[in-house]
């Protein structure tokens, strides 16, 4: 008897008759594959003996609403991007690239969490021998800390109703399966049918479930887009290779902001908090060199000093190149545009390159004024003063525009030891300086140009 087939796409899991090189749905290339039929996961009314209870539906007035119960992890930078706490019941994916500090976070929450209740730590990825030395290395002290070295949902589902958790960890979700599926570890099937248990077990027995999980070449989440639906709330720990800090940023939270960040450095000993990131980012900074410049962006309600270095030299091509690592290439191109035409700085033959140090990416038009100066700085082989902070919006015909929140960023500079700043001149009336701190008014990238490089 000859096994029916179907095919389906990994990233979103809609099926389609047969094999496409792109999903109708998602418009993802390469995408769709292959399986039996009967690997595809069964619905669970179909899994279920006797016929389902009848759902009873209640008044909203009804319902239970009674606010969250938060509680600590240790760390203050998680703490932050979860909203002030993890929420008890709920379920978090952390994500992100291979050995970016994944399974060392979570470990490290464990030593904290473990000497308030229960924790268990499910490694489908490591023995226990491994978690053993790992702990070790990262000093977790010991208390109510479980280790299963175990890739099957029923029995993790049963081991941790009979041990009773307050926090279950498992490391990670792509290497789980199910028993009534017959498809591999890792597919879009498994991954939402162990997803599912592990969600009806977190809201059911009220124990908080951290998921770690992989992503594809693309950065995104390995597996079905719809795991991101399913969760509370979806971490992303991101980092550049030859860089030590790692940056934590929330894509969703039921429970809190999403535009919050935590910053760590990765050492031997483990990842450290950096409560201070302003100050860690600016160390090293070279002082009385052509083509830097400093600027102050908001990540969440967090101002954070960023240093912007660009380097614009004549180009040996007849097309010059351009590079940008942490500021949109597009958004640059458009600053080398405005630069050249309402600038008067003829960078058109000349190669650009553009760096925001530390790895940080920065999103926001508030770094556009510290780009262009930076670009400026590096054209005319002039320094800016080691003291200038530049912040605002650039727009097309070269004038500036005040970026948001502009008194907390100008906080943040005075505290760093900033001596001057360069605003939109627009920006007036409800901004104050702080004490110690110059500011100076531009109306154009010119008026600002002068102002620095007189």
């Amino acid at each position: 008897m000859k096994t029916r087939t179907a095919y389906y796409c990994v990233e979103c899991g809609a099926e389609t008759p047969k094999w496409q090189g792109r999903c109708p749905e998602c418009g993802s290339w390469n995408t769709v594959v292959e399986q039996p039929a009967e690997a595809r996961p069964k619905s669970g009314a179909a899994r279920r003996s006797g016929a389902p209870p009848r759902a009873v539906p209640k008044r909203i007035s009804e319902l239970e609403a009674s606010s969250e119960q938060r509680f600590t992890t240790g760390l203050g930078e998680l703490d932050r991007v979860l909203g002030g706490g993890a929420v008890a019941g709920s379920l978090v994916l952390v994500a992100g690239a291979p050995g970016i500090g994944k399974s060392t976070l979570l470990l490290q929450i464990c030593g904290v969490l473990s000497r308030r209740g229960r924790v268990m730590y499910v490694s489908g990825e490591e023995s226990e021998r491994q978690l053993g030395m790992r702990a070790g290395r990262l000093g977790v002290p010991d208390g109510e800390l479980y280790v299963l070295a175990e890739t099957g949902i029923s029995e993790i589902i049963a081991a941790a109703g009979a041990l009773r958790p307050d926090v279950l960890i498992a490391d990670s979700v792509q290497t789980l399966y199910s028993g009534e599926l017959n498809s591999a570890p890792g597919s879009v099937s498994q991954v939402k049918e162990c997803a599912m248990a592990l969600l009806r077990y977190s809201k059911d027995s009220g124990v908080t479930v951290f998921l770690i999980g992989h992503v594809n070449k693309e950065g995104a989440i390995a597996g079905p887009r719809v795991l991101e639906h399913m969760v509370d709330c979806v971490l992303y720990f991101e980092g550049e290779a030859t860089s030590s800090y790692r940056i934590l940023r929330a894509a969703k939270n039921r429970f809190g902001p999403t535009n919050e960040i935590g910053v760590f450095e990765m050492s031997g000993e483990g990842l450290a908090e950096v409560p201070n990131p302003s100050e860690q980012l600016l160390s090293g900074r070279p002082r009385g060199t052509p083509g830097t410049c400093v600027t102050c962006v908001m990540e969440g309600a967090r101002p954070i000093l960023a240093e912007i270095q660009a380097l614009v030299a004549p180009s040996s091509f007849n097309v010059p190149r351009r590079n940008s690592t942490g500021i949109d290439y597009n958004r640059a191109m458009m600053l080398l545009a405005v630069l050249e035409k309402r600038g008067g700085l003829r960078v058109s033959g000349c190669d650009a390159y553009i760096n925001v140090i530390g790895g940080l990416s920065v999103d926001e038009p508030g770094a556009d004024l510290a780009t262009v100066l930076a670009l400026a700085s590096g054209y005319t082989d002039k320094p800016l003063d080691d003291d200038v902070v530049a912040i605002g919006e650039v727009g097309l015909t070269g004038e500036l525009r005040p970026a948001p929140q502009t008194d907390a960023r100008l906080a943040e500079a005075a505290r760093l030891g900033f001596k001057r700043c360069v605003i939109p001149r627009s920006d007036r009336g409800a901004v104050k300086a702080p004490d110690g701190l110059e500011v100076v008014r531009a109306r154009t990238i010119g008026d600002a140009i002068k102002s620095v490089m007189a």
